[in-house]
């Protein structure tokens, strides 16, 4: 999600846009590593579905480019058997695309499905490409609906919502693409997965969280990641930069925005014990933006000064959306993430003057799902109005794509473990929800340490949007969730490459919530090594 923007302002061509875990897994054995031959398989409908066409085709592999506004490349993946198996509701009119890719030959003996992104509902073909270079059978599904920022889908002819396509996109097709996946790698190949697993990130990670509460026997091991858990009110709570700049009549410079951002990062930095660039424990950061009031800043060759209503405008995005009695409704941006992405404005005008451009993902929740009408425009939201719409996406919407259902008892029972990384610096999706969903599942189910037994949490110091797998860091989340699962080894900690403030590479473990890094107080501040994981703060 956090590159879209950029994508959708200024035209720029994506380059590894699609979440992309990286591990590679040995066979199971040798009997994995059968080849396949590249046929149409008897596919039994998933309940309540019908199948309408399935076909096979051998794909030569090679250079895979992902399709749509997210883009993308893979390169080196070997030859693979494309089926795909198109399923429809009777009575919906709906046509859900379930494609697994099966890779002929060096087949490790598991299957992965893959989640997606904003309104996205599965893979573009890169994440598709690299499962199966790593010796992964995959599957994704389309659910019937559009690309990332597609929501033509969202009304009916008669300007209804689709309840049959938001279902789908929300949980059902997830459920039915893992039931038909698991069925086709089963005919294909003569002998079921030994394992089955799900990745995803943002919608993916909202997806992954779905399969644990409502699927628990789907996946043994759920990697799900910067999880767009309670969708109903965070994506609500996404728009109200703009509804702040737009009421406030105030739009600070994207340069004036930074400058708060870094100020408030080098002003926590040291909370760890040690300036390395990173703030590690933000819930202690409380950097007052008024701090910066009168301050000069260059921004495209014009010295601007910082203002009061610039820092109202900052300090109201960063606590978050409020009812005009002061009641909380949800978390702020945080305080190391990049403001611009939620608080865009356009270049100024011959006059001088600028105006909001929302992030697409909320504005079209609101216009499409919450006012019926896809040319609403959001710029006119008061603060009373905000909150109206907040409290009715809640109403509408919690059942049907909440996924914060905090009893994961049945998944616990069946065996299956959760893990999850979420940066601390995410600019589309605040850490302090998925940190909310977690207590919430440590209150129903008997605290942390029987909680950590099959889900646990890592946060990710100075990492943005799903932004730890690329030029933003790298960690390997789904090699630790193989070592739990297959050989029950629960990860402690998280290796993980992060970029300082500086955009230096920087070694961390992460560690496991609620535990935070601190510096031992000696050692190279680069190296994992020099840091231990301890209690946070009790504020």
């Amino acid at each position: 999600m956090r590159r879209l923007l950029t994508v959708l302002a200024a035209g720029v061509p994506l380059a590894a846009a699609v979440y992309l875990p990286t591990a590679s897994a040995e066979p199971q054995n040798a009997a994995a590593s059968t080849p396949v031959s590249c046929s149409t398989v008897p596919v039994k409908a998933p309940a309540g579905t019908e199948v309408e066409s399935v076909t096979a085709v051998r794909q030569a592999g090679g250079t895979i480019d992902g399709t749509g506004v997210l883009g993308g490349t893979v390169s080196g993946v070997p030859a693979f058997c494309e089926v795909t198996v198109t399923l429809t509701h009777p009575g919906d009119d709906d046509h859900a695309k379930v494609r697994t890719w099966l890779p002929e030959q060096g087949w490790n003996g598991r299957f992965q499905a893959l989640g997606g992104s904003a309104y996205l509902a599965g893979d573009n073909g890169v994440g598709l490409g690299t499962a199966v270079k790593n010796g992964y059978a995959a599957t994704s599904t389309d659910a019937g609906v559009g690309d990332a920022v597609d929501v033509s889908w969202a009304l009916d002819a008669k300007g209804q919502v689709n309840t049959a396509l938001l279902n789908n996109f929300a949980s059902r097709s997830q459920h039915e693409a893992a039931v038909v996946g698991k069925q086709v790698i089963a005919s294909a190949y003569a002998k079921p997965a030994s394992y089955s697993y799900f990745t995803g990130c943002s919608t993916g990670g909202r997806q992954g969280y779905m399969e644990a509460q409502r699927y628990p026997d789907d996946f043994d091991g759920i990697l799900a990641d910067a999880p767009a858990v309670n969708w109903d009110e965070f994506e609500v709570a996404t728009l109200w930069p703009q509804v702040v700049m737009n009421n406030e009549k105030t739009y600070p410079a994207p340069c004036e925005l930074t400058a708060f951002t870094d100020a408030a990062v080098k002003a926590c930095d040291s909370l760890d014990g040690v300036k390395d660039g990173l703030v590690n424990d933000s819930a202690r950061c409380d950097f007052d933006p008024r701090r910066l009031i009168g301050t000069k800043v260059v921004c495209k060759g014009k010295e601007l000064t910082i203002t009061a209503a610039d820092a109202v405008v900052v300090r109201k995005i960063w606590d978050g959306p409020r009812t005009t009695s002061g009641e909380k409704l949800w978390s702020g941006v945080p305080v190391g993430a990049d403001l611009s992405a939620l608080a865009g404005t356009s270049d100024p005008d011959a006059d001088g003057n600028v105006k909001g451009v929302p992030f697409p993902v909320p504005q079209f929740w609101v216009s499409s799902w919450l006012k019926k009408q896809p040319s609403f425009d959001v710029s006119t939201i008061t603060y009373s109005q905000f909150t109206e719409l907040f409290k009715q996406s809640e109403a509408e919407y919690d059942e049907i794509i909440g996924t914060d259902d905090p009893d994961l008892s049945d998944f616990r029972t069946s065996g299956g473990k959760l893990l999850t990384w979420h940066g601390q610096d995410d600019e589309y999706i605040p850490t302090d929800g998925t940190v909310a969903y977690r207590e919430q599942v440590e209150r129903r189910m008997g605290g942390t340490k029987k909680v950590d037994d099959f889900y646990r949490l890592f946060l990710a110091p100075g990492t943005n949007h799903c932004g730890l797998n690329g030029k933003d860091g790298n960690t390997d989340g789904l090699a630790a969730l193989t070592a739990w699962v297959e050989h029950g080894k629960a990860p402690q900690t998280l290796p993980a490459t992060l970029i300082n403030s500086a955009n230096e590479q920087v070694d961390r473990d992460l560690c496991s919530y609620p535990q935070v890094s601190r510096y031992k107080g000696y050692g190279d501040p680069d190296a994992a090594s020099s840091f231990r994981c301890v209690a946070p703060f009790q504020h």
